[in-house]
């Protein structure tokens, strides 16, 4: 049955569709709103507004539920892997053996990056913004042909585009990284898995090959999962948005990249760090620094701890909290930031005033710890957060583009300017 509801407006009212999905959701189709009304939506934010529908995540953030196409996040980083659960975001299933066989070929076949590409390297001085230069080199993988050029309509050409993307981002992080310390690039390893090459691209020396501990590959797979894709956020929203225009897989990517680089959005684990910097170096206690964010006058605030769209707790923190655990103890780092953040954790979750509010430590927190613990440097953390968010957004941009119902993004605007004005010669004016 369809359900409708009634808008009156000067006297005259309208019926607007209520549209369900699939969990019980609902929402208003207001898309004849302004052609039947004249009236437009004004929604700052956009934090009641749907774009699209959508079959690839599912949040339910007053719950704490997180599925990908249906599986919940809970499984998936018990059984899966982060290439596994790629393919099921793009492509919408789990793939079975031959499928992932296929697909691991493509990303080791495409890990490399052509030899002309990594000039575009010498281009930046080596202190430039790691985003900065991960966005520009997504955007020049375009750059250099493949034999399996395509738009994204043949499913076959698709997925060896979707692979050069998924595969040579790591590639492109690494290399980035490498040029910022002065150390020669170190070409993929075709024998090792996705994240054990990145590990060994990043910190691999000449006749020295890094061997990551199996914790650690562990604790980084689980991180790139955990953040391949989260519903309508901006850097999501970015790519819609810009492959609503037809741009290609790649340049839409590249704009996501941009959105992600915004520290209101990827870098969450970032400020964790830098929280624990300040912490540290002003010698402030764990206990003195939960006072000072209980106070809303000292200007202080406990980053890593809440969720914008979890008001009950991160299903994802409760995953990373139990790596962080365990690869700490592997590692026995002794690092005095960690020492504060453990702090933090165990005083925050005991103490009633972050319990009532329900302010619990959230993936970035826990995210931004194992990262530290495993030598990432704090700069590189919002990459690893695109590295992982890659299978994400090739999934949005397929699924709108083979929506025959898509149209180009044009949010519409209320205007608050002057009214009109007659030009005025400069030498009129005052």
């Amino acid at each position: 049955m369809t359900r409708n509801a009634t808008l009156t407006f000067n006297g005259r009212t309208i019926d607007l569709p209520v549209v369900e999905g699939s969990e019980g959701e609902l929402g208003l189709d207001i898309a004849r709103l302004r052609s039947e009304t004249g009236l437009i939506t004004l929604d700052p934010g956009y934090g009641n507004t749907g774009a699209c529908t959508s079959a690839i995540t599912f949040i339910d953030g007053e719950k704490g539920i997180l599925r990908y196409r249906g599986y919940p996040i809970e499984q998936l980083a018990k059984s899966s892997s982060f290439i596994e659960v790629a393919w099921l975001l793009i492509f919408g299933k789990l793939p079975n053996q031959a499928e992932l066989d296929v697909f691991r070929e493509r990303l080791t076949r495409n890990a490399p990056l052509h030899e002309s590409f990594k000039h575009h390297f010498e281009g930046f001085l080596v202190d430039s913004p790691p985003m900065a230069i991960l966005s520009a080199m997504v955007n020049t993988i375009a750059c250099f042909p493949s034999q399996n050029e395509c738009d994204g309509s043949d499913e076959e050409c698709f997925a060896e585009d979707a692979a050069r993307l998924i595969s040579k981002v790591r590639t492109i992080a690494a290399y980035s990284y490498r040029r910022a310390m002065g150390l020669p690039f170190n070409y993929p390893d075709p024998k090792l898995s996705y994240v054990a090459n990145f590990l060994h691209m990043m910190f691999s020396m000449p006749y020295d090959q890094h061997v990551a501990d199996p914790e650690v590959v562990d604790a980084l797979n689980l991180i790139l999962l955990l953040h391949a894709d989260h519903e309508q956020n901006c850097s999501t929203s970015t790519v819609r948005t810009v492959g609503s225009s037809q741009a290609n897989l790649y340049a839409s990517c590249a704009a996501a990249v941009g959105a992600l680089w915004g520290p209101l959005h990827g870098g969450a684990n970032v400020a964790v760090l830098e929280m624990l910097e300040k912490i540290h170096k002003g010698g402030i206690s764990a206990a003195d620094a939960l006072k000072l964010a209980k106070d809303h006058t000292s200007g202080f605030r406990l980053m890593g701890f809440g969720h914008r769209v979890y008001k009950n707790f991160d299903p994802r923190a409760k995953i990373l909290k139990q790596s962080a655990d365990k690869v700490l103890a592997q590692l026995g780092v002794k690092d005095p930031l960690l020492d504060v953040a453990r702090q933090l954790e165990e005083m925050a979750l005991k103490d009633s005033y972050f319990v009532e509010r329900k302010l619990y430590p959230n993936v970035d927190f826990y995210s931004g710890i194992i990262m530290r613990a495993i030598g990432i440097p704090t700069n590189m953390f919002t990459v690893l957060f695109a590295i992982g968010r890659m299978p994400g957004w090739i999934a949005q941009w397929r699924e709108q583009n083979e929506d025959p119902k898509r149209r180009i993004a044009r949010p519409r605007q209320i205007y608050t300017g002057p009214n009109v004005t007659d030009y005025v010669p400069i030498e009129q004016r005052k």
